[in-house]
């Protein structure tokens, strides 16, 4: 750890909060859910918080990383869930985007599941125009094909209304293709990485006052295209399920003795701060 950073650094806020507090912004993943509610009563813990931020004079905190978590824990009956609470601002979150390699899916069978949908546009053009064009939000997307091919697709003009025709683009192909999530816009980058990818969709960068106007009128963006990079974000935590099950105790004496156990954690040099970036090969 750096002097800087050892100055600046601070526990992160760690609470329980009512499950039914919980509001999403991204579609959760029925395939992965599923089996994280088994996940959780087999191993008794819960590993790593979700990340969430308060909605400003509203009680309720917007999940920014962890839907398919907060959705077990709803499935599963739990009253309360232990997360990680973030001002969602810089430098505490850092808002970026995630696109989608498509494996063994090519551009021809894309544009078919995409042919029928109602309000799509797409049109072709080359790459350079698609970037310039999704940039000035003109496009609600594009698919990068191979070479300098690529197609733009257009929508509403209206975030609700775009947002949804964005969550029905991603519904045309991902029941029926595998992809990756990448951090580029570059479909040779994407291919240099995983060889199977044979179109790329680029999404749209986000602001989080975007984000948050979607999540509080009920709407949910696609899984998979927003990308929350946390400062300090805890990780192997390793809660007690008994203690999110507890319906019978108060929140705030959950929370009490949430701080007692970790202070205990901390007296006994169990918390460890990583400054470098991180690979994690157990989860």
């Amino acid at each position: 750890m750096t002097t800087e950073d050892a100055a600046e650094f601070r526990l992160p806020d760690l609470r329980f909060v009512p499950v039914d507090a919980l509001v999403l912004h991204e579609q959760h993943d029925e395939q992965r859910a599923g089996p994280l509610v088994q996940r959780l009563r087999e191993q008794g813990i819960l590993r790593n918080p979700p990340v969430v931020a308060p909605l400003p004079d509203d009680g309720r905190f917007v999940v920014l990383d962890g839907a398919n978590r907060a959705t077990a824990a709803r499935t599963a009956g739990l009253p309360h869930l232990f997360v990680q609470v973030v001002r969602y601002e810089a430098p505490f979150v850092r808002l970026t985007t995630w696109h989608h390699a498509l494996a063994a899916f090519p551009a021809a069978d894309l544009h078919a599941a995409l042919g029928g949908l109602a309000d799509l546009d797409c049109r072709m053009t080359d790459v350079r125009h698609a970037r310039a064009v999704l940039a000035r939000r003109e496009a609600i997307a594009f698919v990068a094909e191979g070479g300098d091919r690529a197609c733009t697709l257009h929508g509403p003009e209206d975030l609700h209304r775009r947002n949804a025709l964005l969550n029905t683009v991603v519904d045309a192909y991902r029941s029926r293709a595998r992809f990756y999530r990448v951090p580029q816009d570059s479909l040779d980058e994407a291919q240099s990485r995983h060889r199977d990818v044979t179109a790329l969709v680029v999404f749209p960068h986000f602001e989080p006052a975007e984000v948050i106007e979607l999540a509080t009128s009920g709407a949910r963006l696609p899984a998979g295209i927003t990308r929350h990079l946390i400062r300090w974000r805890a990780l192997r935590v390793n809660v007690p399920l008994e203690r999110l099950a507890d319906a019978g105790t108060p929140i705030a004496e959950k929370n009490r003795w949430l701080e007692g156990w970790l202070n205990e954690k901390l007296n006994q040099r169990q918390v460890r701060f990583y400054e470098e970036s991180t690979v994690l090969f157990d989860e």
